[in-house]
């Protein structure tokens, strides 16, 4: 039986896949008399088995630095799914970027670095219910107990790739010396050390420079970690022949990654054990959606071939207008979002966009005023935006608005102000109705006041707390401005003409913007008379 199989509506495999069962049954027989054994090699029957034999006789063409759950659910699936077809024929060998990682390398070790990938949510309008075996980790290393293990990969000489993710906080300089036989705390720092292995190992072969893919969420990432490695190189005095060689012929190629991976499905992780006859500790599931945009050349697919795997993966010579309507249109709905749906009552992504009321504001807002205002192609935009509306009605990721609301303000000036301000340019003065009530929603819902823990709440309109997590200057000011209001020392005009002219938190005065001072006091007006 193949291992990509339909889940039943309950939540379960309909029915064993290869990877569930050996051909004689025993491992149904097992699970029968209590609790179903673990997935590993010995669990696995027919074509499952074969192809993780095939995987072990692969050499290793990717070196992975993140064990987590994003890159399993994203990268990994995608090379599983290049070696089912026969494209890739390579093996990644995974490392976790900090010491706390190595308690999932250990799990990985145990299952002999199989899981199974869950697939749910809409595409095109039709559910999608798929569970995968994913075979692709032929070693597990750590770099903290196997720093030689790990430099040793770098002699490969069938490696060809590096993908990383180790969260913002990963691509950053972290000064510390030169110490080849110590392991190096930051990433960047352990890329350095092992780029320099490769470099003596092949004496600066141009052809065994490799492929970097950062999916860190930093703007330009493959820029900056080529300049971290170029720092570490010169703060330790490595011969200049090597930078030249990172510089010239090792690829750091900007990209960017969309997909909602949830992670561990705890809730109903029992009902697929018992189904697929295995356990399954590194479960993991994810939304149907994908992009990878990755800025290189198409001819870099023959390297890599996600994308003649069929794959929503795109090689581009610029990656900004991904960026830029990923930021508008998905973020930028997000935020909105947000603030509006705390603010009455609501807690979830999908419960705004099916509420009769606010579903249908969010999408007016999206269509009639982001949409147009990003400039791009608008058609390409109406349908990137029905993909979004569509992944935000998944019924199987619960996205919590109070997540999404951390750090509103800053996030509202990057990924909603833009908007306003471009909508205002192109109907020559008019403001957006909705991104202003949005606006409106999110200066309310920062109604702020101190906690007995030293933090900051908002509030509901029905006067529920909500937790504001945020700069903590802003949002003493906020509680400061909103004190005076209470006490009758502020009108509302001049709270919001004060929230307006601080030009730290909006890169400008936006008093200056025409009515927008007016119409942000008028909505909020709206708002107390109609609780």
């Amino acid at each position: 039986m193949s291992s990509r199989e339909k889940i039943t509506a309950a939540g379960a495999p309909g029915a064993k896949s290869g990877g569930g069962a050996g051909a004689d049954g025993a491992n149904e027989a097992v699970a029968d008399a209590g609790a179903p054994p673990r997935l590993n090699r010995a669990a696995l029957g027919g074509e499952d088995a074969a192809r993780y034999d095939r995987l072990k006789a692969y050499p290793v063409k990717v070196l992975q630095i993140g064990e987590g759950n994003f890159l399993r659910g994203f990268a990994d699936w995608m090379i599983d799914r290049c070696n089912r077809q026969g494209l890739f024929e390579g093996g990644v060998a995974v490392c976790q970027p900090r010491p706390t990682g190595a308690a999932k390398l250990a799990e990985l070790r145990e299952q002999d670095g199989l899981y199974y990938q869950w697939i749910r949510g809409l595409r095109d309008g039709r559910p999608v219910d798929e569970l995968e075996l994913v075979a692709v980790f032929a070693s597990m290393v750590d770099p903290y107990a196997q720093w030689e293990s790990f430099l040793a990969l770098g002699e490969q000489p069938a490696l060809e790739i590096v993908v990383s993710n180790t969260t913002e906080a990963g691509l950053i300089y972290e000064a510390s010396d030169w110490q080849p036989e110590q392991p190096i705390l930051s990433y960047p720092g352990k890329l350095t050390a092992l780029l320099h292995r490769r470099f003596e190992t092949f004496g600066g072969d141009p052809a065994k420079g490799l492929l970097l893919l950062p999916c860190e969420l930093v703007e330009r990432n493959g820029d900056r970690l080529r300049d971290i490695v170029l720092r570490h190189a010169a703060d330790w005095g490595l011969p200049e022949a090597f930078s030249d060689w990172v510089r010239r012929h090792n690829r750091f190629l900007n990209n960017l990654v969309d997909r909602i991976v949830t992670g561990y499905p705890a809730e109903e992780a029992e009902a697929v054990f018992a189904a697929q006859g295995t356990e399954d500790r590194l479960l993991n599931a994810a939304e149907p959606y994908h992009l990878w945009a990755i800025e290189g050349e198409p001819a870099l697919d023959e390297r890599l071939p996600l994308a003649q795997a069929g794959l929503n993966v795109l090689w581009t010579d610029d990656l900004r207008p991904y960026q830029l309507r990923k930021v508008r249109i998905l973020n930028g709905a997000h935020t909105l979002m947000a603030s509006v749906g705390l603010l009455n009552g609501l807690d979830t992504v999908r419960e705004t966009v099916e509420h009769p009321s606010y579903g249908e504001y969010v999408r007016r807002a999206i269509m009639d005023e982001i949409v147009p205002s990003v400039p791009l192609p608008e058609e390409e935009m109406r349908r990137y935006a029905d993909e979004v509306l569509e992944r935000f009605a998944n019924p199987h990721v619960r996205h919590k608005l109070a997540d999404i609301a951390l750090n509103s303000l800053s996030k509202f000036r990057v990924r909603l102000l833009p908007t306003l301000e471009a909508y205002t340019e192109r109907t020559g003065g008019g403001l957006p109705p909705r991104i202003v009530g949005a606006f409106a929603s999110l200066l309310r819902l920062y109604r702020a006041r101190g906690t007995a823990g030293g933090g900051y709440a908002g509030s509901r309109l029905d006067g529920a707390p909500v937790e504001l997590r945020d700069d903590a200057a802003a949002l003493a000011a906020l509680a400061a401005l909103w004190g005076r209001l209470d006490r009758g020392e502020l009108a509302l005009d001049g709270l919001v003409a004060d929230i307006l002219g601080r030009t730290d938190w909006w890169g400008q005065d936006l008093n200056e913007m025409a009515g927008l001072r007016a119409a942000l006091a008028e909505a909020m007006t709206k708002m107390e008379a109609n609780v």
